[in-house]
C-alpha cells in the first residue's frame, strides 16, 4: 500500500479544520460536513458558521443540525459482508431497505468505506471516523479491490488482457484493471477482477462494453482484508494493532481485542441475499454455493489478517 504521510490514526491536534473534526467525530464525512456548513446547519460557539473555512480546537463548542458534536472515538474499521438487495446509503429517495436497516445494533454510529450496488454482495468497510473512510477511499492510497464475477456466455480471454492498461468506455477512462476466467461453463463464466479506483458500477460497465452481463458480483477483498468464511450480515471489528500495521503507522494501541469472540450477526428476519436458501446443506458447501464453487472460490479465513470482533 502506498504510504500516505500526511494521513495518521486517532493523532490528537490543538487546532484543525471544522469539517475535518466533524468527519472525525464519526457524524458524516468531510465533503458532506462541507455541505452541511454551507447550508448553516453547523454551529461554533452558539453562532452559526456557513464557511468550512474555520479552525476549531478542543475547547471549542460545535453543534450539528441542533446536536452536540460527540466525543470522537478511537478510530475503528469493521467488515461487513453486505447482502444484495440492501441499498448502501444511509437513506434512500425510493424507501428501499438500506444496510443500515440490517446492522447490529450494537455497533456505533458508521458509515461506509466506498459502496457497493444493491446488486452487489460481500466485503464492505465501515468506520466509525470520517478521515479514516476518506483515507481508504483515495486511489493514491493503492488498495486492489478484488471481485468474484459470474458473467453470461462465453469469454474471450485475449478480450481480457488489453484491460491491464486501462480503457474508455463513452468517455470514462478506467484505470488498470486485471481479469482473470477462472471457470468457463456451457452459459456462463466466473472471472476474478482487480481494481484499484472503484468508479460507479466499474466492473458491470467494463464486462457490458466486452459484451458480457454480469449476473453475480462478489467483492472478496479490499486491500489486505478478505472476505473469509463470513456469511450474509457478518460484521467483524478489525483489531487496531491489525489496522494500524495494514496503514503503514508505528506504535498502535492495542484496542483491547486480543481474545477471540464471536461475530456480530444481523438484525433478526434479515433476507438471504437475493432470496436465496441453503436448507439442508452443510456450511462449508453453502459457502461453495454463495462464492461460486465452480469458480474455485473458496480461499483461506482472513482471520490472521483482521482479527475478530466481539459481541457487544
Amino acid at each position: 500500500m502506498a504510504n500516505n504521510e500526511t494521513f495518521t490514526l486517532d493523532k490528537k491536534s490543538d487546532s484543525e479544520r471544522i469539517a475535518k473534526r466533524i468527519a472525525r467525530a464519526g457524524v458524516c464525512s468531510r465533503r458532506e460536513a462541507e455541505a452541511r456548513i454551507n447550508e448553516g446547519r453547523v454551529k461554533v460557539n452558539g453562532k452559526v458558521i456557513t464557511s468550512p473555512a474555520l479552525n476549531v480546537s478542543d475547547t471549542d463548542r460545535i453543534n450539528v443540525d441542533g446536536q452536540a458534536l460527540p466525543h470522537r472515538e478511537p478510530a475503528k474499521l469493521w467488515r461487513y459482508y453486505k447482502p444484495r438487495g440492501l441499498v448502501v446509503s444511509d437513506r434512500d429517495e425510493k424507501d428501499r431497505e438500506t444496510i443500515f436497516d440490517h446492522l447490529p445494533a450494537s455497533l456505533p454510529r458508521v458509515m461506509t468505506v466506498g459502496r457497493l450496488d444493491i446488486d452487489s454482495e460481500g466485503l464492505l468497510l465501515l468506520t466509525n471516523d470520517g478521515d479514516l473512510a476518506r483515507h481508504l477511499e483515495l486511489p493514491a492510497t493503492g488498495w486492489s479491490r478484488k471481485y468474484r464475477v459470474r458473467v453470461q456466455g462465453h469469454v474471450n480471454e485475449a478480450a481480457l488482457a488489453p484491460l491491464e492498461k486501462g480503457i474508455t468506455i463513452d468517455g470514462v477512462r478506467y484505470g488498470r484493471i486485471v481479469a482473470n476466467l477462472d471457470r468457463q461453463m456451457q452459459s456462463n463464466a466466473w472471472l476474478t477482477i482487480a481494481i484499484r479506483e472503484g468508479k460507479n458500477r466499474e466492473v458491470r460497465r467494463i464486462m457490458e462494453h466486452l459484451g458480457h452481463k454480469v449476473s453475480r458480483l462478489i467483492r472478496v477483498s479490499y486491500g489486505p482484508f478478505q472476505l473469509g468464511d463470513m456469511r450474509d450480515g457478518d460484521v467483524e471489528l478489525i483489531r487496531a494493532r491489525v489496522l494500524s500495521d495494514q496503514l503503514g503507522l508505528t506504535d498502535p494501541e492495542d484496542d483491547g481485542h486480543a481474545t477471540a469472540k464471536p461475530r456480530l450477526r444481523a438484525k433478526p428476519g434479515m433476507k438471504r441475499s437475493g432470496g436465496e436458501r441453503y436448507q439442508g446443506k452443510s456450511s462449508s458447501s453453502q459457502q461453495d454455493d454463495k462464492r461460486g464453487k465452480d469458480a474455485h472460490n473458496r480461499g483461506p479465513s482472513s482471520r490472521h489478517k483482521t482479527g475478530r470482533s466481539g459481541r457487544r
